[in-house]
């Protein structure tokens, strides 16, 4: 017997993509016979994408994680291979697969930068892999907490700074690090912390390893001078890299199958940014954060609400003083950019096919459990239980439907919908030479829009989505069971910044990760990322751009063990970075940049300015700005 078709005709199923030219309209016949609500065409449109996108091709493996057949291969070939028309390599060069592996895990996909020198060569061998299991060493990045270079870092980090500059080296960035080097899955062993590292970023194909290893051992020479000793200096190529309607949404309780999907249109900090100005480049960026005005700059009151962004973020000459006045002409602010709205849209359509598909599941069950021949309390029980799943599926396919008519009718004319305000001020991109800190300014403000941002505005609150549930990212904040609590998970899952933390704050944090180390866990909700969890370096790193450049920063690394997540991308540009201090959020900085092995690859550091500084920059300019308010109206 046939089983009965899906309760449309053959022309609805072609129009909707869903049956292509000779093939039987019993294409989705299991929907059909078991399905007995159901579902929709627009949710069988859902589903046959997501398919579709799980038998796309796979990416090629990358050449610089490379499979064990490969790296055997690599060991086998001396450091020194000759060709014709080749020179000798030099005897402080890294071997292919050590250059390529020695930072394996610090950074997603692959994409950690290359070693191009370390002075313990000759004392700390790197293994290679050998036998039927062998396996790559992964590691992760950790801060540098309660040492001897702690103590005397504000000294010796700007002299290493300066040892390198008088080579000539196309540096940027000297971060102090530690690295963790992980045990295999099974293995009694905890794995191993290394020493301290003064772990120097070079242009890629810029700095040879014989130049390294003489610059090196005068580091080592001014750390054993100021009392430090048992520290490596290691080199790597790395590139510093710029990470640049109706009203908005309310946020909504967890519950609701919405929550998730609909962040990048509610007015919580993590805002996906666009600017008119820069709308061909489709340049984005994040909201720092939310300030009240209080006063004009005449003292006066003023109703005012800004949004922070970075200067790059919302202008595109980042070079001069910006401020809009009188009559001229706004460049006006979006909420997100063509990238980021289709992004929201495919979301909610992946939302609907995950509904769609537990929806079918249960509806089978049911029919299933009802078909058996035993029917007691238990297959009752089973029966109701898969019933109550299937009704808060089909309400949760409901809603989002509902979403996406909403968002394609009402936010997808980008110049009609999406503007939020627009560019009030935006100080040039500079560097605190005149203060002394070498911090780097780069911020701007825009002027809300009331009409738009004021009815579901909550103040700076971080909504932490549902990424990460309570428990694992309650986890991600303590590294070791049993240790000060710091983290607390919000109600409703909305965090709220409630200070800024100080330079004492960070540089004597109360977590202990599981190697019994000092650490201070961060977070931050980016345009490109979303929320992500990272550890502050623990002394400040100097950085140097592609024009030379130079500012001293906050680094944040990597977090995760076997599995790590880049702390930010391009398009996180202009994300609150913050920590949890007594169970309340308090500002770290403004992220700004990032250092990668170059093009699209991933973070391995993430930068960013310090709070204090940043606030203490907007309050020389809007005097009276209050940025702990919690409503839109005094």
């Amino acid at each position: 017997m046939d089983p009965p078709t899906l309760p449309f005709t053959e022309a609805q199923l072609k129009q909707a993509g869903l049956l292509g030219e000779g093939e039987s309209p019993r294409l989705f016949a299991r929907q059909g016979r078991a399905f007995q609500r159901q579902l929709s065409l627009f949710t069988l449109q859902c589903i046959d994408l997501q398919g579709q996108q799980r038998k796309g091709p796979r990416l090629p493996r990358r050449p610089s994680s490379p499979a064990l057949s490969d790296v055997t291969a690599a060991s086998n070939l001396s450091a020194l291979t000759f060709a014709s028309g080749t020179t000798v390599v030099s005897l402080y060069e890294p071997d292919e697969y050590e250059r390529t592996s020695y930072y394996n895990g610090i950074a997603g996909d692959g994409d950690h930068p290359d070693l191009v020198y370390r002075s313990d060569f000759l004392t700390t061998p790197f293994p290679k892999p050998v036998g039927r299991y062998a396996h790559i060493p992964v590691k992760s990045l950790r801060g540098v907490f309660d040492t001897l270079l702690n103590g005397v870092w504000d000294t010796v980090g700007p002299q290493i700074r300066d040892l390198i500059k008088a080579q000539k080296i196309d540096w940027s960035s000297i971060d102090p690090a530690r690295f963790f080097t992980h045990a295999l899955l099974g293995e009694g062993a905890k794995g191993s912390l290394g020493p301290v590292v003064i772990w120097v970023g070079v242009v890629p194909g810029s700095t040879s390893a014989d130049t390294a290893h003489e610059v090196s051992k005068e580091i080592l020479a001014l750390l054993q001078k100021n009392g430090v000793v048992d520290v490596v200096v290691e080199w790597r190529e790395a590139v510093l890299q710029r990470l640049a309607g109706p009203p908005l949404m309310r946020h909504v309780d967890s519950s609701d199958a919405t929550h998730y999907v609909r962040r990048f249109l509610t007015p919580l900090l993590g805002v996906p940014l666009a600017t008119e100005e820069m709308e061909e480049e489709d340049s984005q960026g994040t909201l720092t954060l939310w300030f009240h005005e209080n006063k004009d700059k005449n003292g006066n009151p003023s109703n005012k609400v800004y949004g922070v962004s970075n200067c790059h973020v919302l202008r595109k000459n980042t070079t001069v003083d910006y401020e809009h006045g009188g009559g001229a002409r706004m460049d006006h602010v979006r909420v997100c950019g063509m990238r980021r709205f289709q992004r929201g849209l495919d979301e909610i359509t992946k939302a609907i096919a995950h509904h769609g598909i537990l929806a079918d599941l249960w509806t089978r069950d049911i029919v299933g459990l009802q078909a058996e021949e035993r029917q007691d309390a238990a297959n009752a029980r089973a029966i109701r239980a898969k019933r109550c799943q299937l009704d808060d599926d089909t309400e949760a396919i409901t809603d989002l439907q509902a979403l996406h008519d909403d968002v394609t009718k009402y936010w997808s004319n980008m110049k009609l919908n999406r503007n939020i305000g627009h560019v009030q001020y935006a100080a040039a991109i500079s560097v605190d030479i005149e203060g002394g800190t070498l911090y780097t300014s780069d911020w701007a403000a825009f002027l809300a829009a009331g009409p738009k941002v004021s009815d579901e505005f909550e103040g700076n609150v971080v909504d932490l989505g549902s990424k990460y549930n309570p428990h694992e990212l309650t986890d991600m904040f303590y590294p070791v069971g049993g240790g000060p609590t710091t983290f607390k998970f919000p109600d409703g899952r909305k965090l709220r910044i409630m200070g800024c933390a100080t330079e004492e704050d960070l540089a004597h944090p109360a977590e202990f990760d599981n190697e019994g180390q000092h650490c201070l866990m961060v977070g931050k909700d980016g345009n490109t990322t979303d929320l992500t969890v990272g550890r502050y370096a623990g002394l400040v790193s100097f950085t140097r751009n592609a024009v030379g450049v130079e500012s001293v920063e906050l680094g944040i690394y990597n977090s995760g063990n076997k599995t790590v997540e880049a702390f930010s991308a391009k398009g996180d540009s202009g994300s609150l970075v913050w920590y949890m201090m007594n169970g309340k959020a308090r500002i770290v900085g403004q992220l700004h940049s990032g250092q990668n092995r170059g093009g699209l690859t991933n973070n391995h550091v993430s930068y960013c300015t310090p709070g204090w500084y940043l606030l203490g920059q907007i309050k020389q300019r809007f005097k009276y700005a209050d940025f702990y308010r919690t409503t839109w109206s005094a």
